[in-house]
Parts: structure tokens; sequence; C-alpha cells
């Protein structure tokens, strides 16, 4: 049995799990701040209220379609192409910052858990673009889609 697809279905786990999780915590914090009406440098407690709650459902929001496209990655078997590729690399690059501003602010546990995301991700992409690149013939060591040996055209004879 190949981990292809059970890498593609826990990565769309995790990413569901995650948006859920981001959206809530933004949340929580946006209505904690809006019930202390705290400010920070003079600023409006119902504007930060507000963004905290933007960021948030735009967070899970990407996050959640990221989830999706892992999804779509699971049931068809297939590589992910397009804008589809695109937003897992970008959200491979999102769990690889954040492991790095977790480790020096939230500690070594949360930065384990950002870079375990980032290998799913990483994963995901690398095993199916190995599978798809040696299906297609392009094995990449000389040889074609018959396994012979790939020859040069023959020398063009004078007239």
């Amino acid at each position: 049995m190949t981990v292809r697809r059970p890498v593609a279905w826990a990565v769309a786990v995790v990413l569901f799990a995650e948006a859920v999780g981001v959206a809530a915590l933004n949340w929580l914090l946006a209505t904690v701040v809006d019930r202390q009406d705290m400010s920070l440098a003079g600023l409006d407690p119902d504007v930060m209220s507000l963004s905290s709650k933007i960021g948030g459902v735009v967070f899970g929001l990407y996050f959640a379609l990221c989830g999706l496209v892992a999804l779509l990655v699971a049931v068809r078997d297939r590589s992910p192409a397009g804008l589809g590729r695109v937003l897992l690399v970008s959200v491979a690059v999102v769990h690889g910052l954040l492991g790095a501003f977790s480790w020096g602010l939230v500690g070594r546990h949360a930065f384990l858990a950002m870079i375990l995301v980032l290998g799913l991700v990483v994963l995901l992409l690398m095993t199916y673009d190995a599978r798809d690149g040696a299906a297609a013939g392009r094995t990449g060591d000389g040889e074609g889609d018959d396994g012979s040996p790939v020859t040069p055209p023959p020398a063009p004879t004078a007239p």
C-alpha cells in the first residue's frame, strides 16, 4: 500500500481542523478585547475587535480552501495543478513561517506542531509529484517510455 492517499487525507483533516481552530481563536480574542474594552496605543477597541474577527474568518477560509484542495487530491488520487498547487505551496510556506515565529513566542511544542503540518504538506506535494513524473515516463535516467535507451535521430545524408 502506498502512502499517497493517507497523507492527502491527513493533510485535509489537519487543515480543516486548523481552519476551525484559527477562526475560533481569533473570534475568542476579539470577544476578550471587546468585553475588556482594552486599547493598544490609543487604538479603538471596537476596531481591534472587528479586525481580529475579520482576520480569523479570512485565515479560516484560507486554511479551509487549502484543506479542500488536499481533499480533492485524496479523492481524485491526482497531483494538484495550477491554483491548487500554488495554495498548497503557500500553506507550506505559511506553516514554515508560523513555526519560526512560534519557537520564540509560544515554545517548542507549537513549533513542532507547525513543522509537522509543514512536513505533511511537503510530503503530499512530493509523493504525488514523484508518482506523476514516473507514470508519464519522465524518469530522468535517459530511458524512454518503453524502457529502451533514447537514441539520437539519424544523421542527415548529403544529396
